[in-house]
């Protein structure tokens, strides 16, 4: 059997990016989790680790006994990352720091569905985006550069659940870049329809992960 983590170890893995797996610590604690095959090294700069299907398994599990209280460093290592979904109440910084957080989040993304689809596919979603429909959505919106939807106002994307299973809405009051969108999720790897709101005649997409 697997000799579980270590404390420290399993505070590492608690602390990932929920959407990327990226990790943070020191050298010696990664490197730890990559020979123990729950973390890999991207091969690309700036060489970041990123949890394995197996550490993510360990991550979503519960803990046998309650967690010890983050190391004030790794708490304060750049908080939780969300894509925009658009309508938010506090709103996220903006800029080149956004940017690169964006790009990063999409890029670890993408090494997920790698590591992740059984034929190491990255031009369809992956089991954890499909899982996490709303921010899997979200993130490619954003990480192709479309602007999300402030509180107060009616321009841009709005991404939303649905009651049908393995859907969700996105909404943009303008027509162009309402289709813009649905591009940018079909080059994503989802499936994208448009429709009309019944009652507002407002248009709108359906969008499902594609499984082949």
């Amino acid at each position: 059997m697997t000799r579980p983590p270590t404390a420290a170890q399993r505070r590492v893995i608690d602390a990932a990016d929920p959407v990327t797996g990226r990790l943070r610590g020191t050298e010696a604690q990664l490197a730890a989790l990559v020979k123990r095959g729950l973390a890999f090294r991207h091969p690309r700069p700036p060489h970041d680790h990123f949890l394995t299907p197996a550490g993510h398994r360990i991550r979503e599990a519960e803990p046998s006994e309650p967690a010890a209280p983050a190391e004030p460093a790794a708490a304060a290592a750049g908080g939780v990352f969300a894509a925009r979904i658009g309508g938010e109440e506090d709103a996220l910084r903006t800029g080149s720091a956004r940017l690169r957080e964006v790009r990063g989040a999409w890029q670890g993304l993408l090494e997920l569905r790698r590591m992740t689809n059984p034929d190491g596919a990255t031009d369809r979603p992956c089991a954890w985006e499909r899982t996490h429909l709303v921010q899997a959505a979200a993130l490619a919106l954003e990480a192709a550069g479309h602007r999300p939807a402030e509180q107060d106002s009616e321009e841009g994307y709005r991404v939303r659940a649905t009651p049908q299973p393995e859907a969700i809405a996105v909404r943009e009051p303008d027509a162009a870049r309402l289709r813009e969108c649905a591009a940018t999720l079909e080059k994503a790897g989802w499936q994208v329809g448009e429709y009309t709101e019944p009652r507002t005649r407002a248009r709108y997409l359906l969008a499902s992960p594609r499984r082949m």
